[in-house]
């Protein structure tokens, strides 16, 4: 349908306007880990915030004040699962992915591979987007707790502590575990 009537189109600006503008309140309140991405939950919040907008947008059935409670509630929430994940390991491993390694020193770890679903031609498309030209020459690939995947070459290794909490496959290690292999 092309065109209900005027009146929608003036509920729409009108609401969509408060609700743009109380979504920037909610998220400047909330800081800016509200929309980092960093893990899953991340992402989720991401996702509803913007769905709910667009339901308060197009939806005459949700008022205005049901909208900005749902956006607050999903900022609200994020906030929880953000403060209890950095706070307690415990609710960390409840809450987030631990960052895993697929390749080490050169080696594409297959196994690593096969049991996070990625490809080869994946973890090569990340080493080229890195810059780096030649997997021998690549420390380690890490597929990051937000899916993302992190490249660290042989001369940026260093003692290579930015790995002390990835996981290597076949390991299921406690919080502070270095498991990244000798360092």
């Amino acid at each position: 349908m092309w065109f209900d009537s005027w009146s929608a189109l003036v509920r729409v600006l009108a609401v969509g306007s408060a609700a743009y503008v109380a979504l920037v309140v909610v998220l400047r309140v909330s800081g800016k880990r509200t929309l980092a991405k960093l893990n899953a939950f991340d992402l989720v919040v991401t996702v509803a915030l913007g769905s709910t907008l667009a339901t308060i947008l197009l939806s005459a059935d949700v008022s205005w004040s049901e909208g900005i409670v749902a956006l607050a509630l999903l900022a609200g929430l994020q906030y929880l699962a953000a403060f209890v994940s950095s706070r307690w390991p415990r609710g960390r491993t409840v809450l987030t992915a631990r960052p895993i390694l697929l390749v080490e020193h050169g080696t594409v770890l297959a196994s690593a591979l096969r049991q996070q679903r990625v490809s080869p031609a994946e973890v090569r498309q990340a080493v080229r987007a890195s810059g780096a030209g030649d997997l021998g020459r690549v420390a380690a690939v890490v597929l990051e707790t937000d899916g993302s995947m992190s490249v660290v070459t042989g001369d940026r290794y260093g003692d290579g502590s930015a790995l002390d909490d990835v996981t290597h496959p076949g390991q299921r290690p406690g919080p502070g575990t270095s498991t990244a292999g000798e360092h």
